[in-house]
């Protein structure tokens, strides 16, 4: 019964596989404009062979693809390069859907949203859309490891890092390590909203 089993998947693996292989095969030579006769001809292989390839009527070896990526002019990469992707792990966060997490020290008129959330048990990074409207709140100061991005879209402040301050515009960057003090310092155009990418170092992810 196992054996069985094994067979059937093999089976069904080799049946997609041609499949597949049949498809792209067919594309490829319509997108170059060229015949089942002219491919055929610059493979070295009959037009019926190649027609069930394209079918998946037949199994084809490796030689045989070979010559038919050569004569499509393109690499056996390529003929591979769609079948059986991994699957992806990319999330999608639509706009006003940031998870909106309070900061240490933060008030009302200062709302950090979390614009990817962490799925797993180490924490690489978090990027956060941070907004601020409110110019008399008083900002604390934050340390953490890694390295922070900081990208201006709207508005106008100074930002602390250390002894420094530095005035950031739209269209600005601000690159620094974490684990010493920074923070706004002070608002001069309202409102204000940047992107800040912290960076965790390997030595900061659990095992």
């Amino acid at each position: 019964m196992y054996e069985d089993s094994i067979s059937s998947q093999h089976s069904a693996d080799s049946d997609s596989l041609a499949r597949y292989l049949g498809n792209t095969i067919r594309d490829l030579r319509q997108k170059h404009g060229l015949t089942i006769a002219e491919v055929a001809e610059k493979s070295g292989i009959s037009r019926g062979m190649l027609s069930k390839i394209e079918n998946a009527l037949t199994a084809t070896s490796l030689e045989t693809l070979v010559k038919i990526a050569n004569a499509l002019g393109v690499s056996m990469a390529t003929l591979f390069r769609h079948y059986n992707p991994p699957e992806g792990g990319a999330q999608l966060i639509k706009q006003g859907q940031g998870m909106e997490v309070v900061r240490r020290g933060t008030k009302s008129g200062h709302t950090y949203h979390l614009l990817s959330y962490n799925q797993g048990p180490n924490k690489y990074f978090e990027p956060f859309l941070i907004s601020m409207d409110d110019a008399s709140e008083v900002f604390p100061t934050f340390e953490h490891p890694g390295i922070e991005f900081i990208y201006m879209l709207q508005g106008k402040l100074d930002y602390r890092h250390g002894q420094k301050t530095y005035l950031l515009e739209p269209g600005d960057s601000l690159t620094f390590v974490g684990d010493i003090p920074h923070g706004p310092e002070r608002l001069i155009e309202l409102p204000i909203r940047f992107l800040a990418i912290i960076h965790y170092p390997a030595s900061n992810l659990q095992d």
